[in-house]
This record gives C-alpha cells, sequence and structure tokens, in this order.
C-alpha cells in the first residue's frame, strides 16, 4: 500500500502538469498522512537539510563554467581544434562534433550546455556542407550525452551524494565508458554517411593544425588539472568544480577577452538560474527519500524482486529496463533522486560494486536525456537549430540505439567498466 501511495501520489502530480519539485513535495506530504506522522516542520527541514550538503557545492560551479566557457570563447576554440584534427575526412564535419563532445564533456559535465554550444557552433556548419538536417541534428543530440558521463559530470555529483558513494572514484571511472559510446556515435556515423558523395574540405597543413592547438590550449589545459589534480588527491571533485570555474573565468576574461562586466553578470545570472532548478529538485527529493527510508520501502522492493539477488546480471538487466521506462518521462536529475535511495540497497544486497551501478544507472539516465517523447536535450537542439522536434527524434534514433546496445553490453561483460577503473584509482 505504502508503494500505491507513493507512486499514485507522485505520477498523479505529474500528470495534473505539477512541476516534478512540486511533485516530490506533494509526494512527501501524502507518504506523510499516510504513515500518519505528517509534520509541516519535519518536511521544511528536510528540504533545507537536502541542499544543506558541501559536495553538492559542486553543480553550481560546474554550471558556472560551462556557461562561461560557451560565451567565452574556449567552446568555439574547441571546436575549431576538433575541426583542425578530422575536418577533412569523409563526413567530417560529425567527426568534428564527436571529439568536440568529449572535449567539451571534460570541461562543463552538463549534456544542455554541450549540446546548446554544439548546435549553435557546427549545425549550420553541417547543413551548409549538405548533412541531413534531421541526421546532424540528431548526432549533435547523441554528442551530449557524452557529457554527464566523462568527468566532471554533475550527474554523478548528485548520485554520489544521495549513494554515498565516492564521486571522485566515479569520475575516474567514467572516462573509459564515456569512450566507448563515442566510438560507437563514430562508427553509427561512418555507416550512415558512407555513400554520400560530399566533397569534405581540405586538410589542414600542420602549421594550421598546430596554430589551432595553441589557440585552444588554455582550454584543453582543464580536463588535465582536474583529472590529474583528482588522482593525485589534489583536490576533492567539490574543489575541482570551483578549480573549473575560476579557471574558465579567468582564461575567458584575461587570455582569450571574450568576456566583458556586463557579460559576466548575464553568464552568472543563467548560471544561478539554472542551479536554482536543480538544487530545488535535490531539496524536495531529500523529503521523499527520507520518507522511502522511514517507509522502508527499500525493503519492500527488495523482497520483491528478491528472486533476482542471486544472478547480479539479471538483476541489473531489470534496473537498465526499469530506468529506460522512466526515462522516458522524466529528467536525468529527478530520476537520480527518486530511483537511487530505493535501489542502492537492492544492488548492495546483491554484491553489485557501487561505482559500477553508478556509471551505468548515470549512462542509462543520460541517454534518457534524448529518449522521446521529454528528452531535454532533444529540446535543446530543436530550439536551438530552430528545428521541429519530430525531426530531431528521427535523427537521433540509430545512434540513441547504439548508445543502449553498449551500455547493456557493459551489463553483460562489466570488465568493460571496472577494469579501467581500478587501473586508474588504484
Amino acid at each position: 500500500m505504502t508503494i500505491a501511495v507513493f507512486l499514485g501520489s507522485l505520477l498523479a502530480a505529474m500528470a495534473l502538469g505539477v512541476p516534478i519539485a512540486f511533485s516530490l513535495l506533494l509526494c512527501g506530504a501524502a507518504l506523510m498522512v499516510h504513515m500518519d506522522m505528517f509534520d509541516a516542520q519535519i518536511l521544511a527541514q528536510n528540504v533545507i537539510n537536502g541542499a544543506d550538503s558541501f559536495p553538492l557545492l559542486a553543480v553550481p560551479f560546474f554550471m558556472l563554467a560551462g556557461e562561461v566557457m560557451n560565451t567565452g570563447g574556449l567552446s568555439r576554440r574547441i571546436v575549431d581544434f576538433a575541426m583542425a584534427l578530422v575536418g577533412h575526412i569523409r563526413g567530417g564535419l560529425g567527426y568534428v562534433t564527436i571529439v568536440a563532445a568529449c572535449l567539451l564533456s571534460a570541461l562543463s559535465g552538463s549534456a544542455v550546455a554541450d549540446a546548446a554550444a554544439l548546435t549553435a557552433l557546427l549545425l549550420p556548419m553541417m547543413v551548409a556542407a549538405g548533412h541531413d538536417k534531421a541526421r546532424s541534428g540528431g548526432l549533435i543530440a547523441a554528442c551530449g550525452v557524452i557529457g554527464p558521463i566523462i568527468p566532471p559530470s554533475i550527474g554523478f555529483v548528485i548520485f554520489g551524494v544521495s549513494a554515498n558513494v565516492s564521486i571522485s572514484k566515479l569520475f575516474l571511472a567514467g572516462i573509459f565508458p564515456g569512450l566507448v559510446l563515442a566510438a560507437g556515435l563514430w562508427f553509427t556515423w561512418w555507416w550512415l554517411t558512407r555513400r554520400e558523395l560530399l566533397t569534405p574540405p581540405p586538410r589542414k597543413t600542420l602549421a594550421e593544425v598546430m596554430a589551432a592547438m595553441r589557440s585552444a590550449a588554455w582550454a584543453l589545459m582543464l580536463p588535465v588539472f582536474i583529472l590529474v589534480g583528482l588522482r593525485m588527491g589534489v583536490f576533492t571533485p567539490t574543489e575541482a568544480a570551483v578549480v573549473a570555474a575560476v579557471y574558465a573565468l579567468f582564461v575567458a576574461v584575461f587570455i582569450y577577452k571574450e568576456l566583458n562586466v556586463k557579460q559576466i553578470f548575464e553568464v552568472f545570472l543563467a548560471a544561478a538560474k539554472t542551479t536554482a532548478v536543480i538544487m530545488f529538485l535535490v531539496a524536495a527529493a531529500m523529503v521523499s527519500a527520507w520518507l522511502i527510508t522511514v517507509a522502508q520501502l527499500p525493503d519492500q522492493v527488495v523482497n520483491l524482486l528478491s528472486p533476482l539477488l542471486g544472478s547480479p546480471m539479471l538483476l541489473m538487466m531489470a534496473i537498465m529496463v526499469l530506468v529506460i521506462i522512466v526515462g522516458t518521462a522524466m529528467d536525468m536529475t529527478p530520476t537520480i533522486l527518486i530511483l537511487t535511495p530505493v535501489l542502492m540497497p537492492l544492488v548492495k544486497a546483491a554484491g553489485i560494486d557501487p561505482v559500477y551501478f553508478g556509471v551505468l544507472f548515470i549512462i542509462n539516465n543520460s541517454i534518457g536525456l534524448v529518449t522521446p517523447p521529454v528528452g531535454t536535450v532533444l529540446n535543446v537542439v530543436a530550439g536551438v537549430g530552430k528545428m521541429r522536434m519530430d525531426d530531431v527524434t528521427r535523427g537521433v534514433m540509430p545512434f540513441m540505439l547504439v548508445q543502449f546496445a553498449l551500455m547493456f553490453l557493459m551489463v553483460l561483460f562489466p570488465q568493460i567498466i571496472m577494469w579501467p577503473a581500478r587501473l586508474l584509482y588504484n
């Protein structure tokens, strides 16, 4: 009955068009009434405690870093460098998109920020070169999925806080799977465009490649600082977010000189607005998470799925299918906040490595950003690229299916994630 009250109140509020954060608060209030323990003071206290977390400070700083990079010229120089490297290959603009997405992912950790930057910079160039607009938009949307996987990652920060899992280990474990997804996109783009007769731009000379690399050098140094700092224990993920924001701001203002005082205010305002939405979601979800624990919902779910506890692989398959279904209707952050406290006891009972589960969980939620009908990244690409949502959805389908196939391959072969991860953090 408790599960029915939890799901019923949450889904009913969402069906009525109530924003997710308020739906979570209503869901928490309904659970409190059901358990005959309603107290507005407890409700408010849990909301405050939900946002009162040092690791969550990484979220606003990574959001700020992403905004600064898009406005301050760092993202554009990354794209120019990728263009110099692979732009001359047949279908080269698609490969430029993939390379640029990997580099941007190592800078901002936000799928929405990366997708917006890539759409604004590359979609007009791809269309002008003769590529199908729907397919190009679909590739850019699929590349946005890599953002929350290759560190730094806002998704890993939120999951790490919710599940009490090392964020540093999650960051390091996400590197190789993110590159595997990028390789899958590379192969898919090659397969889809292999018969196109478009003439690629001429190969850049070595001098031009070196010039592009020098121009992007300041931007390219940021992921090196973050990853080396995390690996060597110089700073925590939260401190890494501060380093990323301050470094990006310094480069944009004093090195590239593309940010003025008015733009700085606008960048801070945009980052603050996005952060406010995410942090209110986190705070509201803490109410539900606390009540889920009090109502012993995880124990009920464990009992429900106890036949699968003896087979971790089957259990992971079932969880991945569940997350795919939820991802079609819900954004990444609320999905993490709602499902993590329910699934983690199940994962621990089955003896599954929490870092391995966290990486797969975030990969699945990231792909959910391009899963219709709700896909946030699809809406961003459609809005920035002035495209119909149906066209972007049609274009992203082959890339999304390949990403799901690779995700299930990682479920079947956990070593794809864990072997490189242990090599890095041990």
